[in-house]
């Protein structure tokens, strides 16, 4: 089984990119939380992103893998103020930029998958611990499970949650 985690709440800061964010600790036991939801046992990647890593780091002791591929939906250093809005025209749309400096969605689709499907050939039969971003994931359990990305499950993720994907 693949287990989809999204980091934990960020302290967000204007100016800063997102992907440099870290997690804010007043949401530390929202991630502890998440422990019993999670396999003893399993193989942990996490993306190279620091609010990832972090999360990663409250909800298990052992190793985790770090992999380039599984970062977030690359959006530039910018802040945008319609956040919401903008994601969704990039589902919208996926071939196209949501917003200047904003990759294709299909570029991140195609990238964690690229991730993802190596990490699961490498550990098959096993249960496999990935750790992440809403729209990657949002992403990737779409493309695993053959249907079309649930822009409405996106968009109701907590900070943290959990995703339970069984691959076709």
């Amino acid at each position: 089984m693949l287990f989809l985690v999204r980091h934990g709440r960020p302290v967000q800061v204007r100016g800063v990119a997102a992907e440099h964010w870290e997690l804010d600790p007043a949401g530390f036991d929202d991630v502890w939380a998440l422990r019993d939801r999670l396999p003893a046992g399993a193989t942990w990647y996490s993306s190279p992103e620091t609010k990832a890593q972090q999360t990663a780091q409250l909800l298990t002791d052992g190793e985790v893998g770090v992999v380039e591929g599984l970062r977030e939906h690359v959006r530039g250093g910018a802040w945008v103020e319609d956040f919401q809005a903008t994601v969704e025209r990039a589902f919208a749309d996926p071939t196209v930029p949501a917003y200047d400096g904003w990759e294709p969605l299909e570029e991140c689709r195609a990238r964690v998958m690229k991730a993802a499907a190596g990490i699961l050939s490498a550990h098959a039969g096993e249960d496999v611990v990935l750790v992440g971003h809403g729209t990657a994931w949002t992403v990737l359990a779409s493309e695993l499970t053959g249907t079309l990305p649930d822009v409405a499950r996106w968009r109701n993720l907590g900070m943290p949650d959990v995703v339970t994907v069984a691959p076709r």
